[in-house]
């Protein structure tokens, strides 16, 4: 294959590779976003741990502020005051890049 064939256009009318049309329907489904913010709020269960998690659940995540919802005011205070910067860079790591920016905990009502 030369390299003018290589960079020709693909006739529409032509099927797509299957990874491009999969690429294409997650991004206008808006699929795509919602797998990316699954993986986030999965780090960050991974990296509180199993019992924490249940406790301090990531409920959202958007523009790079993780959102995690706090079921006590002592827990609320531990993670606000001490251990949840600690959290926020291990579910980065766990991540293998730097999505998460900041983390706002709400006390659950």
């Amino acid at each position: 294959m030369t390299a003018a064939h290589s960079k020709r256009r693909r006739d529409p009318r032509e099927p797509a590779p299957i990874a491009e049309a999969l690429d294409r329907f997650l991004k206008s489904s808006g699929l795509s976003r919602h797998l990316r913010q699954g993986a986030v709020l999965e780090a960050w269960r991974q990296a509180v741990g199993q019992r924490l998690s249940r406790r301090a659940r990531a409920v959202r995540f958007s523009r790079g502020e993780l959102t995690v919802q706090v079921d006590s005011a002592a827990h609320l205070q531990e993670l606000q005051n001490f251990t949840g910067e600690q959290y926020r860079a291990q579910a980065n790591r766990l991540l293998g890049e730097e999505r998460i920016h900041r983390v706002a905990f709400r006390l659950k009502k």
